[in-house]
């Protein structure tokens, strides 16, 4: 079955009232485990990422502002986060669990994270919700280990990879490439390998006519040898900071499209669950799990 990533440290608690939706992480695991998706032969754990790991992609001063609980107020207000021992736990086991779910699908094929998909966080700075990249980390890793020389990260959160462009725009080893609302959040884009800005209210057919044109031809012009897949729900037409109209069905059409181009090329995939905003949490986790089980279905299919 296909290897996931959990940790007890994804969900930890925020204030009253808070708009990101913390409980998403515990109630994917739920999905999951209640579908069957997971269980002792499949569920991995990570180790808390070391500090050497964050500042392949961060500096030291940031990484030490966030372990430390430093970070000024001004760039607290900008990562949108409390500061907290928990929030700093928790950024370093969802970046350690995108890199087990690379390690994991290097062996495997397939992996996916139940977290993960921090694409809005700098170098230098958290935003957008998002502390530590830690797709940036991942990818920064195995290429420092030699286990990857050329590196996509496929990014299909309604939102600009922001910080994940800005971070790689002179690393020719590794391909951004972003499919995002155009009149959302982040008002300031950066610039990808490729970004493909989405007009409002894009549906399911056309959404999925503009991915089929575009990825197989990245793909083939790349020719990646690790893929990262931020499978990002928040494109659906329920979500709240959304401004696409995806169906499930698309979602899944989506997923379904991604995984398998990067399959029938025999590069290892990792998934990361990326944006999801709906305020029932139960039908978020469940949007997010079509990633696992897509995934697993093709990791199946390869025998």
């Amino acid at each position: 079955m296909l290897p996931v990533v959990v940790h007890p440290a994804y969900s930890v608690p925020l204030p009253t009232g808070h708009r990101f939706p913390m409980p998403k992480f515990r109630a994917l695991h739920d999905e999951l485990e209640r579908s069957g998706l997971i269980g002792p032969a499949n569920r991995f754990v990570p180790a808390l990422a070391p500090r050497s790991w964050l500042e392949l992609a961060h500096t030291p001063r940031y990484v030490t502002d966030i372990l430390a609980q430093t970070l000024p107020r001004e760039a607290e207000r900008r990562l949108g986060l409390p500061v907290t021992p928990a929030l700093a736990e928790r950024a370093r086991a969802a970046t350690a669990g995108t890199v087990l779910a690379a390690r994991l699908a290097l062996e495997h094929g397939l992996a996916c994270n139940t977290a993960g998909g921090s694409h809005h966080a700098f170098a230098d700075a958290g935003t957008g919700f998002c502390v530590f990249n830690d797709v940036g980390v991942a990818a920064r890793l195995l290429l420092a280990e030699g286990l990857a020389r050329r590196v996509i990260v496929i990014d299909l959160d309604v939102h600009q990879g922001d910080g994940t462009a800005d971070m790689f725009a002179d690393d020719d080893r590794i391909f951004t490439l972003s499919f995002h609302a155009a009149s959302n959040f982040p008002a300031r884009k950066k610039d990808s390998d490729l970004d493909v800005p989405l007009p409002r209210d894009l549906g399911d057919d056309a959404y999925l006519d503009e991915l089929s044109a575009t990825l197989p031809r990245v793909l083939a012009g790349f020719t990646p040898d690790f893929v990262f897949y931020n499978a990002g729900v928040d494109p659906h037409r329920d979500d709240r900071l959304g401004h696409l109209a995806l169906s499930d069905d698309g979602l899944r059409r989506r997923d379904r499209f991604v995984v398998d181009e990067a399959t029938r090329r025999g590069v290892p995939f990792v998934g990361v669950i990326g944006g999801g905003y709906d305020l029932d949490t139960r039908r978020l986790a469940r949007r997010h799990a079509i990633l696992h089980h897509t995934a697993n279905a093709a990791l199946s299919a390869l025998g």
